[in-house]
């Protein structure tokens, strides 16, 4: 699941500021945030976005994929990576649709 920092730092920067995209390491992987929200998951140098209903209806004709062994399906993205329009709205529509994260709790 290991991927190229070039992967990661391109995909990060195709998407719009608007989105507030950021990313942490995470079991090998990457996740990606937009506004604090899980929409992504980058792993083996490819990009797979937590599925909506509004993210398959902008997509439209979808591919899903496991992101790693065991994980429930994503949406693979392929050629929409290098669409900076097409991907920041992807990555909008998704946010909006997910709920607000849930709040930690203190120790």
């Amino acid at each position: 699941m290991a991927n190229e920092p070039d992967f990661i730092d391109y995909v990060c920067d195709q998407i719009d500021d608007a989105c507030d995209v950021s990313y942490r390491h995470m079991f090998g992987g990457t996740t990606l945030y937009s506004k604090g929200k899980v929409v992504a998951l980058i792993c083996d140098n490819q990009l797979f976005v937590k599925p909506t209903d509004a993210g398959r209806a902008y997509i439209g004709n979808v591919t899903e994929a496991p992101a790693y062994e065991g994980s429930r399906n994503f949406f693979l993205v392929e050629d929409g990576i290098d669409d900076t329009e097409w991907l920041t709205g992807l990555i909008q529509q998704t946010e909006q649709e997910l709920p607000p994260p849930k709040p930690r709790k203190k120790k």
